[in-house]
């Protein structure tokens, strides 16, 4: 196990080698961390190489300076300048904060754009300041359109957060198949097979090979409406802000293409529509009778969004981060290349 602070300062190091600002290099590797910590090593460390490659490339800038394009009081849009999507993002999130604090609610459409990691890392940022979030992204192709056979839609997540009562906040983050194709990222790296009813191979055979499944297509969630849904994530997160859609879009694992994703971030000020203390005694009364359900067969217990990645967070915090084998590879060629110093932790550690 890693302590997180210890998993961060090397992610600094690694990031700052390459021309990334130290408070930007400090956000990405927190973020990173975080997403482990959460237990989504999907979203986790084993980006960071990835990342790292796209900078060298030039396909994702390391001095992110984002403009501003329209500034309509509550709404407002930004350009992204192929800048680090986490460094990209923070600004939209705090952008839409202010913009709520003045008019209520702060809506911020974010173009060109890059692969920020966790929605939830960011919607729980504005959740934190007591406003109503949403932030939705699209992304390279991942799934086929409903109906037909090759990919050209991409997973493009999507979260809300609220703020809490005695418990925190309340956080969803999902993509819109079946699985997020990090996930399928994450069982190769572990050299496990995935289960079945994630993914097909690109002649639609279904697989359990995470190898094949990258080459492949991964379904939908929900048949057609995770399809749907997806569709319009890409509207309203590539066309509508001035981005690229469908498939321009290139992924954080494509090392010398820009991305070109786009972002669309709400937040509404809780106390511009509701009374916070009278809010929180219903969001309470709501999650306590959602636990007190009977549980089904194989059940010990029914979590409320945001829950789990609460709890493994407390557990992490004490007790580290643990990565797989191929992630720790990984890094320590990224301290290779980078010059950077191989902490102890790199070789002490296995998977």
């Amino acid at each position: 196990m890693i302590p997180a602070s210890q998993l961060t300062s090397f992610g600094i190091e690694v990031l700052t080698s390459l021309g990334v600002p130290e408070p930007d290099a400090r956000l990405v590797a927190d973020s990173l961390v975080t997403a482990d910590a959460w237990g989504h090593p999907s979203h986790g460390m084993l980006r960071l190489e990835w990342y790292a490659d796209r900078l060298r490339s030039g396909a994702m800038r390391a001095v992110t300076e984002v403009a501003t394009v329209l500034d309509g009081g509550a709404v407002a849009v930004l350009d992204g300048r192929d800048g680090i999507g986490q460094v990209v993002t923070a600004y939209a999130a705090r952008d839409a904060v202010r913009r709520a604090g003045e008019h209520g609610v702060g809506v911020v459409a974010v173009r060109d754009s890059n692969h920020f990691g966790t929605a939830a890392y960011f919607t729980r940022m504005i959740a934190a300041e007591g406003c109503v979030a949403l932030l939705t992204t699209n992304g390279s192709p991942a799934m086929a359109p409903w109906g037909g056979r090759e990919k050209s839609v991409g997973a493009n997540p999507w979260s809300i957060a609220v703020p809490g009562g005695r418990r925190g906040p309340v956080v969803l983050d999902i993509a819109n198949t079946v699985v997020a194709r990090g996930k399928i990222y994450a069982a190769l790296e572990r050299g496990h097979a995935i289960p079945e009813g994630w993914a097909q191979t690109a002649d639609g055979v279904p697989t359990t090979d995470p190898a094949l499944a990258v080459g492949g297509l991964i379904l939908p969630m929900a048949g057609h409406k995770g399809y749907g849904i997806s569709f319009m994530m890409d509207v309203l997160s590539g066309v509508l802000t001035g981005s690229s859609y469908a498939t321009d879009v290139a992924g954080p694992y494509v090392p010398d293409r820009r991305s070109g994703c786009g972002h669309l971030l709400l937040a509404l000020r809780l106390d511009a529509v509701a009374d916070p203390a009278g809010y929180a005694r219903r969001l309470d009364d709501l999650i306590d009778r959602t636990k007190a359900v009977p549980l089904a067969p194989g059940f010990d217990e029914i979590f409320y969004p945001g829950e789990i990645e609460a709890r493994n967070a407390g557990e992490a915090a004490l007790a580290g981060v643990r990565l797989p084998g191929k992630t720790l590879q990984g890094l320590r060629r990224l301290a290779q290349a980078c010059a950077v110093p191989q902490p102890a932790w790199m070789n002490a550690c296995s998977s």
